[in-house]
């Protein structure tokens, strides 16, 4: 079976994971989504979306099943993966205080799953107290810098000025991290699980990252997928030096690629500066295709494809 995207949503105390989760089970579209909540928290899904509550599970309306991950996220991880009729996205919420990252690697431990990204969210109103903040302000520091895109939330409830400052912030803790500005938590799917790109009923905001000065006004205006096909394999370590120093903000990668020397094709995935390349079951087909989402205009797209360009045999 295909594994299960698996996306984990972190940020510190009231930073907006709650509205972000909300929206996101609301706007399934069908899918089945499932949530794991750890001890630390509790998600207050709207009372619209319950149909059934039960001492550890939540089943929604929308077939979504939120569940408490308590001390055994691995055993939580396995009885998923075993589900008869598996979900089609897995959502683990970080607590405010803990490292997203840690999380992340522990859902890697089991083929069954694929992280699809690394989401911090982080509130525009309150991101410079806690960053100032001596007991937390390293925590909160090393959270957005392990993010694959961070959340700028509560924009609705800030003026634009503290948007761009929040944006330039976060740009230089965490310089090739997508930035992305939602208004009540509105966040395109397309960050979650690899929906239709892009979203036009999506109120977010995909900052490009030029001139942070004025960041609000040059917004991104969505979400592109690129597709790169080489016209040769690639070198195995030139490849993976350009897919660590990938000059674009990018959400994820993913694709099939011939590396030289090397009959094998191979199954790449990069995601927030984690990359896993790793051979596959010979099959049909000897030629690379790889496939990048993220906020891209066609300068970005010509510095990817020169990048890659210096990686082929």
């Amino acid at each position: 079976m295909p594994p299960i995207p698996l996306v984990v949503v972190g940020g510190y105390l009231g930073a907006g994971k709650t509205t972000l989760l909300n929206r996101l089970l609301a706007n399934a579209q069908g899918r089945r989504i499932a949530v794991l909540v750890n001890d630390f928290g509790e998600i207050n899904i709207d009372a619209a979306l319950i149909r059934a509550r039960s001492d550890d599970v939540i089943q929604l309306e929308n077939g979504c099943i939120c569940c408490s991950i308590g001390g055994c996220l691995a055993g939580a991880l396995i009885a998923i993966a075993s589900r008869e009729q598996r979900p089609e996205l897995l959502v683990i919420e970080a607590s405010g205080v803990s490292d997203p990252q840690r999380i992340a690697q522990v859902g890697l431990l089991d083929p069954a799953f694929r992280l699809n990204a690394v989401l911090v969210a982080v509130d525009v109103n309150g991101m410079e107290s806690c960053l100032r903040d001596p007991l937390v302000g390293d925590m909160v520091r090393r959270q957005i810098a392990g993010a694959s895109v961070v959340v700028l939330t509560k924009a609705d409830l800030a003026d634009p000025d503290a948007v761009a400052v929040s944006a330039k912030t976060v740009a230089n803790i965490a310089p090739r991290t997508a930035v992305l500005v939602a208004r009540e938590g509105d966040v395109p799917l397309s960050v979650f699980i690899d929906a239709s790109l892009p979203e036009p009923h999506s109120s977010a905001m995909l900052l490009a990252g030029k001139g942070w000065q004025r960041a609000v006004d040059a917004v991104h205006g969505g979400i592109r997928s690129v597709c790169y096909r080489p016209p040769r394999g690639f070198d195995k370590a030139r490849l993976r030096q350009a897919l660590s120093t990938l000059p674009v903000r990018l959400l994820r990668a993913k694709g099939i690629v011939m590396l030289a020397a090397d009959p094998r094709r191979h199954e790449v995935h990069v995601v927030g500066g984690r990359m896993r390349l790793s051979p596959m079951a010979q099959g049909e087909g000897c030629e690379s295709a790889l496939v990048f989402i993220g906020a891209f205009d066609t300068v970005d797209e010509d510095r990817l494809r020169a990048c890659l360009d210096l990686a082929l045999a």
